[in-house]
């Protein structure tokens, strides 16, 4: 396993451990329904960088302009799969925001933090 590989399992690792932390600090500190959009929050920001960082590994061993080129489609298909999952969490009534919101950020936290300890 490359380093690159084993950094991105270390970011989604973390990532899932900041989305347990957060909606159970929500379910203890508020309720269980703000530990549930707490927990929608975290997978909105998990799923589609899950999915960058398979597709990641997967051309990693292309040429450079077949990297780029699938990195860049890639992270279209993230963004497209993160407003997708927004929407149809905004389809369910009384969302509670803040609670979602707030493990959405801290789960995306996660690189910034990778980033600053590297």
């Amino acid at each position: 396993m490359t380093a690159n590989v084993s950094l991105i399992i270390k970011i989604l690792k973390y990532q899932i451990l900041v989305i347990f932390a957060v909606s159970l600090g929500f379910t203890l500190g508020l309720d269980l329904i703000s530990g549930e959009f707490a927990f929608l929050g975290g997978l909105i920001a998990f799923l589609p960088n899950a999915y960058l960082g398979f597709r990641i590994t997967q051309s990693a061993k292309l040429e450079a302009k077949k990297f780029i080129n699938s990195f860049y489609a890639s992270e279209s298909i993230k963004l497209v799969l993160t407003a997708l999952f927004f929407l149809l969490v905004f389809r369910i009534s009384n969302v509670k925001l803040l609670p979602l919101l707030a493990c959405y950020i801290s789960t995306l936290s996660v690189f910034w933090f990778a980033l600053l300890m590297r």
